[in-house]
């Protein structure tokens, strides 16, 4: 191990993202290694992740396939620039990804994370209906409780009040479905809810407040994840594409965590028996080793651009470091891995396993309800009186304090593990959380 990580005795410039900075520095925590299912704190001690790091490390932390990847390419090619040229690992994993992807599905734009996945498919969506002819397509519908990225758009089309309000007006020619979360209808469901498949048709209400001829997409996560695992009602999603199909607006899919075997398969949209036209992702593409994004389109969206002059820029977008060859190196070794593997059946193969487990926290101390799908889950707390969030704060900490890690998002405790978690290692994660709820009541 590195020489022990501490924090210089002046440690505020690093302003830290979605962090209470000030109460956070006065104690803060530091990883200095990872090792397949553990972070490893300065002093040695060993935390079992349970979130895969941020949603992103499927396959595991400090996989010697990846990282060996990543030495051998930066060494070879450092960088290569890819407007009008580019360097054939891009294309390499463009291809591997469209065979990994839903039918229908034919070119990649890369980026460098899930915001600008999301921002690339909104403006790639309004770039769409003008070369259709229908530029006057130009509003965007998200949904509440949603959470699309932090770029001007991906915010914008995103529900969760406390990350829009601090930024006043956003894009214009937005609206939102609401969520699809009712706690008296869908307490403690296992699964996707029977309930709620009726709430897709605000969509139809939203066509006929706006006309859809001003409409060009819609953008919904199939399991809204950071807002606390809402999972999409049985039919829910094919109602929203049947709209969509009706209107000639485009559907979205953010899998930014649904992707890469969270739920089931390379992608989640298969799952649930629905075809977006445009799907985002990031995170476990390159398991969390180099920042990277790819947003995902079918063929009718990518040939509705190729029909101008060919000396012509068909979409005047991109980043300095869209398909960077390190993060490409990362994404195939990361593939390679996860079909070697079987990592992306994994989380079906645990799932049974892994929902008795959550919802055996079912009548302990504070919570209200548990929610699953795949290799996700959320404990829903009730929260203290007049301390929104801070309930759940404290049994974060507890359970860090205990060797494992467990997210709070608001009062939910959301779970999300690598893909190479084995049956002990879950029982250790929900015993801790239970032991923590438990001495708390």
């Amino acid at each position: 191990m590195s020489s022990t990580p501490t924090l210089p005795s002046h440690s505020d410039a690093y302003w830290m993202p979605f962090t209470a900075n000030r109460r956070v520095k006065r104690n803060p925590v530091l990883f200095a290694a990872a090792e397949g299912m553990h972070y490893i704190r300065p002093d040695g001690r060993r935390v079992l992740d349970g979130i895969a790091g941020l949603w992103c490390v499927n396959a595991g932390h400090r996989r010697p396939e990846i990282v060996e990847a990543i030495s051998r390419t930066a060494y070879e090619l450092d960088y290569a620039p890819s407007f009008q040229m580019s360097h054939p690992l891009a294309f390499e994993l463009a291809d591997a990804l469209c065979e990994e992807a839903p039918a229908g599905f034919s070119n990649v734009f890369f980026s460098n994370s899930g915001s600008e996945a999301v921002d690339t498919a909104l403006k790639i969506a309004l770039g769409y209906q003008r070369a259709r002819g229908q530029s006057q397509r130009v509003r965007l519908i998200g949904r509440e409780r949603s959470y699309h990225g932090v770029g001007f758009g991906g915010l914008s089309v995103s529900g969760i009040a406390g990350h829009r309000k601090p930024f006043g007006n956003l894009l214009p020619y937005v609206d939102h479905l609401p969520h699809t979360y009712d706690r008296q209808q869908m307490a403690y469901t296992r699964g996707q809810p029977d309930w709620g498949a009726h709430l897709a048709d605000t969509l139809e209400r939203i066509v006929a407040l706006h006309d859809a001829s001003t409409i060009a997409a819609v953008i919904v996560e199939p399991v809204a994840g950071s807002t606390g695992v809402i999972v999409p009602p049985r039919g829910y999603l094919q109602r929203l594409r049947e709209i969509c199909d009706a209107h000639g607006i485009l559907l979205i899919f953010d899998e930014v965590i649904c992707a890469f075997g969270r739920i089931d398969g390379a992608f989640a949209s298969p799952y649930f028996g629905v075809t977006p036209d445009i799907i985002t992702s990031a995170k476990g593409l390159t398991n969390g080793a180099i920042p990277m994004g790819a947003t995902l389109v079918r063929q009718h969206v990518y040939d509705a651009f190729m029909q101008g002059p060919e000396s012509a820029i068909e979409l005047s977008h991109g980043y300095t470091y869209s398909g960077h060859p390190v993060a490409c190196a990362a994404g195939l070794a990361t593939l390679d891995i996860c079909r070697r593997e079987g990592l992306f059946q994994r989380s079906q193969e645990l799932s049974r396993y892994w929902e008795d487990a959550a919802h055996s926290l079912k009548g302990l101390p504070h919570v209200v309800d548990i929610r699953n799908i795949g290799l996700l889950a959320a404990i829903e707390l009730a929260p203290l009186e007049g301390q929104p969030g801070q309930r759940a704060y404290a049994v974060h900490n507890a359970c860090l304090e205990r060797g494992c890690l467990i997210r709070s998002a608001g009062d939910t405790m959301l779970l999300s593990p690598p893909l190479i978690i084995e049956r002990t290692q879950i029982d250790e994660l929900f015993s801790v959380l239970a032991d923590v709820l438990r001495a708390s009541a």
